[in-house]
């Protein structure tokens, strides 16, 4: 078998000057190490290692995607592309195009002191000891793809949000994929929410084309301060020749909140990575998400939730709805280091599968080295419940309707989660119309979601 790595290390070192020469500062830093650790990493994991049992990075990566090296303008059209479907929720808004940073109008006019959103590279050149602070020392270089990433990417989005300050409104990041030949967008977004800050984030992935052959390596790293709270919703929405390759790493310090929520409405192949590392006292941490699967879409989420101090509270609940030949995997752990006491964390991953083709690997895991703690695990999956569909049949609601009702309210904890009442409301509309075999959303809401 091929090793996806060598067409990566040759490119890099081959096209070096040109991609240091789009970048700057603690990216180009950082990515000598990541090509060198790169190198030592030898190939990225297949299917049936440890934590892969279901997904092979080293196939999704294969291809001979294209890397944008040197910044060509790919206009697109964010009109076509993307309309919000989250009417009543202003929002800040910024769009990356692959993986080129491009500020709205309403961006620029409307930032409000105390925050910062722009490109990761410009603020590399105009606030280097900011970056360097942060950028990387969430992310493990140990990770194959996190090196890879590191060593291709040259722009991303940089968030910091400052001592004190508390956003009414949310950061939108809309991604879009634009690209006539196969593509890969290294990705990265960088939020720093200093003490006592307040944010929330929300993330949407889309791909323009139905035919679009796109692969996203992205990585997110999250540094929420003491007494800081940060939201992140991310979103996906891309096509069946699509595959994303997601990691989100996040630090919280002490009396912090983090709330990330992910959903899976449509993709081709999915892989996910949760790694939060609970580093304060008193510290709460929510991790939800959900995925619709059908067709032979692709959906794998991991999770490691890590509490190194003590009194943390965590809290996951991970939901599959799979249908037709789709396949899904879920592996979280729940790690209580020695000495962090009085921790209490939680987790749940329940399933559904709706046709007899569809299939789910789940393997929920506790690693816990101290006692005075409470922690439980927990993973069902089964098929839709006959009793219930016999039962509103005999009421005279359509089998199909029927087992689409069901389906829906399956979700309705997971969405519930969710703080932002104009969001919650508009993915129970989504994911409505995407159990009624319709597109999930944005694309075809006519509103916007700016003022």
């Amino acid at each position: 078998m091929s090793n996806a790595i060598d067409q990566y290390l040759d490119l890099y070192h081959d096209h070096r000057e040109a991609i240091d020469a789009h970048s700057a500062g603690a990216l180009n830093a950082m990515r000598v190490l990541a090509a060198d650790a790169l190198e030592h990493a030898w190939r990225l994991p297949e299917h049936g290692e440890e934590g892969y049992e279901k997904t092979s990075l080293n196939d999704m990566f294969a291809p001979d995607f294209g890397v944008n090296i040197n910044r060509v303008n790919m206009p697109v059209d964010v009109g076509a592309s993307f309309r919000c479907g989250v009417p009543n929720l202003s929002t800040l808004l910024a769009v990356v195009v692959n993986d080129r940073f491009v500020p709205t109008s309403t961006l620029l006019k409307n930032l409000p002191a105390g925050l910062t959103v722009c490109s990761l590279a410009d603020a590399a050149r105009e606030m280097p000891s900011l970056v360097e602070k942060y950028y990387g020392k969430a992310a493990d270089m140990s990770d194959a793809s996190v090196a890879l990433n590191t060593m291709l990417v040259q722009d991303g989005v940089f968030i910091h949000v400052a001592r004190g300050t508390r956003l009414e409104k949310t950061v939108q990041i809309v991604d879009i994929f634009h690209s006539a030949t196969p593509l890969l967008a290294p990705r990265r977004v960088l939020v720093v929410a200093e003490e006592d800050s307040h944010i929330s984030i929300l993330k949407c992935d889309h791909t323009q084309g139905e035919d679009a052959t796109c692969l996203s390596s992205e990585v997110v790293e999250i540094f929420a301060a003491r007494g800081a709270r940060v939201e992140w919703y991310d979103i996906e929405e891309s096509n069946a020749s699509t595959s994303r390759r997601g990691q989100l790493f996040a630090r919280q310090d002490e009396g912090s909140e983090l709330h990330i929520f992910g959903a899976t409405l449509t993709n081709g192949t999915t892989r996910n990575d949760f790694h939060i590392d609970v580093t304060g006292e008193n510290a709460s941490t929510r991790l939800s998400a959900m995925a619709i699967g059908s067709d032979r879409q692709h959906i794998d989420n991991s999770s490691v939730i890590r509490h190194a101090a003590d009194r943390g509270r965590s809290n996951q609940l991970l939901k599959y709805v799979l249908d037709d030949n789709a396949t899904g995997a879920f592996e979280g752990s729940i790690e209580v280091c020695h000495g962090s006491r009085f921790v209490e964390a939680y987790q749940s991953n329940r399933n559904i599968l709706a046709s007899p083709g569809a299939r789910m690997h789940t393997k929920p895991q506790l690693l816990i080295y101290n006692d005075d703690v409470k922690c439980s695990h927990g993973a069902t999956t089964g098929q839709l419940d006959n009793n219930a569909l016999f039962y509103m049949r005999t009421r005279g609601i359509p089998e199909e309707e029927a087992r689409r009702m069901l389906m829906q309210a399956f979700m309705v904890d997971v969405i519930d989660t969710i703080s932002m009442e104009p969001l919650r409301d508009r993915l129970r509309h989504m994911v409505d119309r995407r159990f009624s075999g319709g597109k999930a959303g944005c694309a075809e809401c006519g509103s916007a979601c700016s003022d």
